[in-house]
């Protein structure tokens, strides 16, 4: 007979057996008996100052690793404190587990007290949901966890781990990892598409969110190399490739009329790679339009915009072999007019970003940030209006080099995703770029980065206003109401927290304090005021 182990214990075994390195979280009372067990296992524990810092940070985990990031809360409000968090990973593909606890189920005596129905809760935002019921049944439950997290489209699991449950007797063991590998591509399938691109005359490749993956990179690299295919991303598929590449076109940050929108308008044909609709659609179909060849590890989810007479399903990157493969580059493919809106992008934006003015110029920002950053740099974009400007201006080198999130967009994720870079990648400059109203949302989590001693450094955009929201007020003829507000000394208050604090008073002054800033271990929270007021006259083109 098994000897028995404590219940708790026994999930830890479960998470150590999936090579869980760190949870992240706010522990409260419920969470004790898990916490003594961790205590006595190879997995870090990282507090955190809120339940969404611990989310996000889990959530960047799983985005840079492909393992599952886990996270921890107590019940009732540290679980409704997750929500965000949780659906950010589900809606941006990203891994993560949470771990939430609960009051006893089989005798408890205070009644509803913080109690809500937290799994009935989770189920809508995550891929799977579970309350324990009983220690012998974790071993089968954490590995399903895990599996679901990790299986294509990566997303968020949640497991109830119940005070009495952990604290009971169990008498089974984990479960080894299983060794699984994604269906290819059907033949018949990828010479369809083989074929449908042999014959069109003016191709483009469309690279999103499902391609950001690191074989799919290799795999695309060698199909642009090969068929000298021009090609466009969304903003979550910044990066799959180097756009220093002179057939890069540019990122689909804006809606139609960009110079990358009209580059995709000009083609026939759209090899749309790793398509999501959570993201916001690069491009429209209609009947008449281009021909649309859909790749991805899941069928095409058919809407009023998106229909595409071709899907090759399997896994991406093996179906993109398997088109370079078999395919034969046509010197019909004329792409010289695409290539040439790509040109007029670049030259249109050079004197913008050239521009010194101060309060700091949005293209002009996006030029010194990379002018900073190492090619291996990371930047962790939080949201507002100025994503729009790094996504469509920042050029990215390598993938995963530019965290944002174009799927639920939430505000307050900047900080904690660059915390998480900074942990794994201790070697490599890391950036936070937040507005002054989604760094305030998770602003306490610099007690965090301090105490764990992070090399990072936090640009704060300053405009003293909820700046995306303000300027869509005004695009759409309302009067400036409600959107304004007043800041804390931001100098100070890095250094209230052992950070440390740098004000910007001019464009050079900026180039200076990012060169310093890099070149300085600890963590670095920099106030530059930013101006927003001309942002029609230069997206409107």
């Amino acid at each position: 007979m098994t000897t028995p182990k404590k219940a708790s214990d026994l999930f830890v075994e479960c998470l150590e057996a999936e090579g869980v390195e760190y949870i992240f979280g706010v522990p409260g009372e419920e969470n004790l008996d898990l916490l003594e067990s961790l205590s006595d296992s190879s997995i870090k524990l990282v507090l955190t100052r809120h339940e969404q810092g611990a989310g996000f940070m889990a959530a960047t985990y799983g985005r840079h690793t492909g393992k599952t990031g886990v996270f921890l809360a107590t019940l009732g409000p540290g679980a409704t404190n997750m929500v965000t968090a949780i659906a950010y990973s589900q809606l941006g593909g990203m891994p993560t587990l949470a771990i939430t606890g609960q009051k006893p189920i089989k005798h408890s005596k205070q009644g509803r007290f913080q109690i809500l129905d937290v799994v009935a809760m989770m189920e809508p935002v995550t891929k799977f949901a579970h309350q324990l019921h009983s220690g012998d049944n974790i071993p089968s439950r954490v590995r399903e966890a895990f599996r679901l997290a990790e299986e294509e489209k990566p997303g968020a699991t949640h497991l109830e781990l119940p005070e009495d449950i952990a604290a009971e007797d169990a008498f089974t063991q984990p479960i080894a990892r299983s060794v699984a590998r994604r269906p290819s591509a059907e033949t018949k399938a990828v010479r369809q598409a083989v074929e449908a691109i042999e014959a069109a005359k003016s191709p483009v490749l469309v690279i999103a969110a499902g391609a950001n993956r690191r074989m799919t990179s290799n795999m695309l690299g060698e199909f642009v190399e090969k068929t000298r295919i021009p090609f466009v991303t969304t903003q979550m598929g910044k990066g799959v490739l180097d756009e220093r590449h002179p057939l890069f076109l540019g990122c689909a940050a804006l809606s139609a009329g960009d110079f990358c929108h009209r580059a995709i308008e000009d083609a026939d044909l759209i090899i749309n790679v790793g398509h999501d609709v959570i993201e916001k659609p690069p491009f429209f179909m209609d009947a008449d339009g281009a021909k649309v060849i859909h790749i991805s590890n899941t069928t095409a989810e058919v809407d009023p915009v998106y229909f595409p007479q071709i899907e090759v399903i399997g896994d991406i990157a093996n179906a993109v072999w398997q088109i370079k493969e078999a395919i034969t580059p046509q010197d019909t493919w004329s792409c010289g007019r695409m290539l040439e809106y790509r040109a007029a992008d670049v030259a249109h934006s050079d004197p913008l970003e050239a521009d010194t003015r101060f309060p700091i110029f949005p293209p002009h920002l996006v030029r010194q940030v990379r002018g900073a950053m190492p090619d291996d740099g990371i930047i962790c974009l939080d949201n507002g209006v100025y994503k729009i400007w790094f996504a469509r201006n920042y050029t990215a080198y390598l993938s995963n080099t530019v965290l944002l999130d174009n799927a639920l967009a939430t505000m307050g994720a900047g900080l904690p995703s660059a915390m998480m870079s900074a942990m794994l990648y201790p070697d490599r400059r890391v950036m936070a770029i937040c507005g002054d109203g989604g760094f305030m949302m998770n602003s306490q989590e610099l007690e965090t980065a301090v105490r764990l001693g992070l090399n990072l450094t936090v640009l704060i955009l300053r405009d003293d206003a909820y700046g995306m929201i303000r300027w869509k007020q005004a695009n759409m003829g309302f009067k400036d109401y409600g959107l304004t507000y007043g800041n804390p000394d931001f100098v100070k208050y890095a250094e209230s927290y052992g950070a440390i604090g740098h004000r910007i008073t001019s464009s050079e002054h900026l180039t200076d304090v990012l060169a310093e800033t890099g070149n300085t271990p600890g963590v670095h929270v920099i106030d530059c005021p930013v101006d927003y007021t001309e942002n029609d006259q230069i997206l409107n083109h």
